[in-house]
């Protein structure tokens, strides 16, 4: 499994961006996949995306400092897949950070989990800029 993080201010406080952070909205702003249904689920929030013929669920839990989500079942493009987001208040604003694991279960890890850290490190820029932009 590779690790990645991403970091960004967003200069509202950290109720606004937890309004913001709902388990639909991470997904359509990493940019990668649709969402086409969510629903609550004893074990938390289902979201099920898909994009060009592949369809995945991710499945959040709300945590007293923001999201934790993983790919739930078998069906996505990943092995194993944990997301963690979290939301602190700094200088009148909040610092958000996206911390990810993510592993393709396939042969020569050290590439091709390498590449699934480098698209991923992508989609969590990619939401944090979206809640940056959505908050002010």
């Amino acid at each position: 499994m590779r690790e990645v993080e991403v970091s960004r201010f967003v200069p509202a406080p950290p109720r606004t961006v937890e309004r913001i952070l709902t388990p639909a909205t991470v997904v359509a702003s990493e940019g990668s996949f649709t969402v086409r249904d969510v629903s609550d689920e004893g074990d938390g929030t289902h979201v099920t995306a898909g994009a060009r013929g592949l369809e995945l669920t991710l499945r959040f839990e709300e945590r007293s400092d923001g999201l934790h989500y993983t790919q739930a079942g078998d069906a996505g493009p990943f092995d194993a897949m944990t997301t963690e987001l979290t939301i602190r208040a700094e200088n009148e604003g909040s610092r958000v950070t996206a911390r990810s694991a993510v592993s393709l279960g396939l042969p020569v890890p050290a590439l091709t989990d390498r590449l699934a850290a480098w698209k991923r490190r992508g989609e969590l820029e990619r939401l944090l800029d979206g809640v940056a932009e959505e908050a002010t």
